[in-house]
């Protein structure tokens, strides 16, 4: 299978690239610190389709392949996994308006977040339920006129800093339980209270919780069909596997690229470190490992381009390059030793993020259990 990139492609990788290395990467200290990327970042990278870059031209996109975006998340990743993690955020946001909201619904929603002036939050998952969306306990009572939201939602990607959310949550039916449904909220005229959780990985994405009790939303705020929610969440979980699999590309060669470099200057016994057969032996192993999750990923990109349903071939991918990742990590502090935990040189952050990476989009069980299911045609999950 061929994964050569064209010429526009890998024009527009070195651009990025660049651009990534000259202007976002000077300021992911602060940003970490202050556990948020401000939109002036994210408009910087709208030029070169992280933003929207994969919505239709006449929807204010530019229509990217899956192969490209594919390439833009590695990049990303490689930065850093913070802003991959907002971009996705926001792409996923962006989708599901495009997909399902109406004209007056886009122009208020997907407009403002095109041209970076707003961001965005999908509030999915909550206290008692990630991998199981079915379970969802937030409400929404229809009580004529508006909506009535409540409940909890726990780890929210940019949560606190959004100025726009999709929130999932029960629709409550006149004649008792009702279907999952999807809201949009405008924060500035529907307040949410929220707050940062603090956590170990992906420190600038603004993870929060949200407190939903006694929101009231107009009737306007329905997204798509009552009831719709999980068939149309569904079918954006290729996405969203893809772009975690290709950050975790990214991440794996970032912490490669640093290893080899130190492997050729650090010197102990008289000898660069890189002559040592076990310094020697994790550089190999950490070669194979981000070639193999490369080489997933791009299938997945490849297979989701000729239209092809795509669940192994995302799950795989998702499932082997989180995991990699973060194992060429660890191999990467093996081989810097000390300096490796400082928090002074990027290694720390690449360890910590990555071991993130296998969480959101389905855990590493869940990805083994659907590759299962796809292979026997027997389902582990009841």
């Amino acid at each position: 299978m061929n994964f050569d990139f064209t010429s526009d492609q890998i024009a527009l990788r070195d651009s990025v690239r660049r651009y990534l290395r000259n202007v976002v990467s000077p300021r992911i200290a602060e940003c970490e610190k202050e556990k948020h990327i401000p939109l002036d970042l994210l408009a910087g990278l709208s030029e070169f389709g992280y933003i929207g870059g994969m919505l239709p031209e006449d929807a204010g996109g530019l229509g990217l392949d899956f192969v490209t975006w594919a390439m833009l998340i590695e990049e990303a990743g490689y930065c850093w996994g913070a802003l991959r993690t907002i971009v996705n955020t926001t792409n996923i946001f962006m989708r599901l308006v495009n997909g399902l909201g109406t004209p007056e619904q886009k122009t208020h929603f997907l407009e403002p977040v095109l041209a970076s002036k707003k961001a965005t939050a999908v509030a999915f998952s909550e206290p008692n339920h990630g991998s199981n969306p079915a379970g969802i306990e937030a409400r929404a009572e229809n009580k004529g006129d508006h909506y009535l939201l409540s409940g909890t939602k726990l780890w929210i990607t940019n949560g606190k800093a959004a100025d726009f959310l999709i929130v999932m949550a029960r629709l409550q039916a006149a004649e008792g339980e009702g279907g999952l449904s999807l809201f949009l909220i405008d924060k500035a005229q529907t307040p949410v209270e929220a707050r940062l959780v603090d956590k170990m990985v992906l420190k600038a994405s603004g993870t929060s919780e949200l407190f939903l009790d006694g929101i009231k939303l107009p009737k306007s705020a329905l997204l798509g069909t009552p009831g719709s929610a999980l068939k149309n969440v569904a079918i954006g979980l290729n996405y969203g596997r893809l772009n975690i699999a290709m950050g975790a590309v990214g991440a794996a060669q970032a912490a490669l690229d640093l290893s080899v470099e130190y492997a050729k200057t650090r010197k102990q016994f008289g000898k660069p470190i890189g002559q040592f057969q076990l310094v020697q032996k994790h550089i190999v192993d950490m070669l194979v490992r981000t070639e193999a999750a490369r080489a997933l990923g791009y299938k997945a990109a490849m297979s989701m381009e000729n239209g092809l349903p795509s669940r192994i071939e995302c799950s795989l991918a998702k499932l082997y390059a989180a995991e990699a990742a973060h194992e060429v990590a660890k191999m990467a502090i093996a081989v810097h030793g000390g300096i490796g935990y400082s928090t002074e040189y990027p290694l720390e952050r690449i360890f910590r993020d990555t071991a993130g990476g296998v969480i959101p989009e389905g855990t590493a069980e869940i990805q083994t259990l659907i590759v299962g299911r796809e292979v026997l045609g027997m389902s582990a999950i009841a």
